[in-house]
Order: structure tokens, then sequence, then C-alpha cells
């Protein structure tokens, strides 16, 4: 698993810049829109520490003066990570519960998300969501105009102009969770999604686990503040076909 992970650009030496990596680190904790993916600081940070932070749980590249390049995601903290997900998986759909999926990356991790609900709801979880959201105006302020929340095959996604789009942004969930609530649903035992979608769920006390990238330092810092209950630290935009043997992973029996 490690070698493919390595061979596909999924973990190793991997497309996100290390320029990307140590910008968002700075955006993040400015709690920029889009950087900050719903996660509120609710410990002290500082630019330093959050770099260790994603020196130990992604495998960035530690070298301080490197500021430039190519840099790294850790094989390793990647399965540790996966397998931590998969027992959560497991103990949450083996005993019934209700779990909700949603992506910012529908390029990339959609179809992920989409053989886990598949897995899912086979194994007897019930698959949680509504099939369209229309932007509510009291909790989209400032946010993309003109679109909703949509599900494709029980993952959500964001939807605008006919596409769905790559999104950071946490008020798709946030407008998720308020239609839930509307429509008097039980809140989900378990969210599993990435990007914004994970940080606001996790944020409002919902069980969280998710995918992030190593130019993500949101839902790292999310999990180390005891939000996020699993981040797996992945290139989180790489060919879909390329996910198909940590899809097996995490599901296979």
């Amino acid at each position: 698993m490690a070698h493919h992970l390595d061979a596909s650009g999924i973990t190793g030496d991997v497309a996100t810049p290390r320029e990307s990596n140590l910008s968002h680190i700075g955006r993040f904790l400015s709690q920029e829109r889009q950087f900050d993916f719903g996660v509120p600081l609710t410990q002290e940070w500082t630019e330093e520490s959050v770099f260790d932070l994603m020196v130990d749980r992604v495998g960035i590249s530690g070298d301080r003066d490197f500021v430039e390049g190519v840099d790294t995601i850790s094989a390793q903290k990647c399965i540790d990570s996966v397998d931590r997900m998969r027992a959560v998986l497991r103990e949450v759909v083996r005993s019934g519960g209700r779990v909700l999926f949603a992506t910012g990356h529908p390029a990339g991790l959609l179809p992920v998300h989409q053989a886990v609900v598949a897995w899912a709801q086979k194994s007897g979880a019930t698959v949680v969501g509504v099939d369209v959201v229309l932007r509510p105006e009291p909790v989209w302020v400032s946010a993309p105009v003109g679109g909703d929340v949509r599900r494709m095959n029980g993952v959500h996604v964001w939807h605008q102009h006919g596409g769905v789009p790559h999104t950071h942004f946490a008020e798709p969930m946030l407008a998720l969770l308020e239609r839930l609530r509307a429509d008097d649903q039980q809140m989900p035992d378990l969210v599993v999604a990435d990007h914004g979608w994970a940080g606001a769920a996790a944020s409002v006390g919902l069980r969280t686990v998710g995918y992030a990238d190593c130019n993500d330092p949101a839902l790292f810092v999310a999990e180390a503040q005891g939000q996020v209950e699993v981040a797996v630290p992945l290139d989180d935009n790489v060919l879909p076909q390329h996910y198909e043997p940590l899809i097996d992973y995490l599901v296979g029996e």
C-alpha cells in the first residue's frame, strides 16, 4: 500500500508545492475565509507550532530553510490515519448508525466517498442527507451566490452554474445542517468529509473524520484540538482511479 501511495502521488513527493503549504498556515491562523475551513482556534497557535504539527501529522519536510519546491506527505502517516478512520467507520456502521458524507473535491475524492457510502449502506448504516439544499440567506452571508448543496449518490457537494466546483467553504455544511434541523431530522452519528464540510461539522460538535492535503492545516489543527477525530493526510486531487486500492483497504474485510 505504501508503495502504491507513493507511486501514484497520493503520498511521497506530491503535487502540492511547499509555497502553498507554508502560506496556508499563515492564512489559516489569520482565520481567512476559505482557509479556516470553519475551524475556530480554541488554543494558542503560532506559525511555528502549526508547522511542527504538519511535520508530525502529515510528513511535510521539517527543514525550515526549505521554502520552495516539491513537498512530501508520509505514506506511513497516511496509512496509520486510514487505520484509525477504518476503526471509526466500522464502529458506527456496524451499530447501524447515521452517517453523512460530503466533499469539496468532486474531481478527486467524490468517488472515494461514494464507494464508502455504498459499503456503509450495504453494511447496515443509514446515510443521512437531503437531495437539494437551497442557499439560505441568513447562513450564507458573503458566500458564493447562485448555487445550492446537492447529493450525488449519497455524497453532498456544492453545485453552482451547472457544475460541482472545488470549494473550501464551511457554509455549505452549515446550510445542510440547518436544513436537517428544519426537517426535524436526527443529526448524524458520524460525518465523513473534507475541507470546510469537515471543519464546520466538527466545529459544531459532530463526530467527524476526514481527508486533508498538506496545504490544509485547518483539519490537522482541528484534530489536535479534539474537534476532528481523524484527519487523513493525502493528496486530495489525484486521478480518482488511483484511490481504488485505498478504498479497498478502507472498506475491505
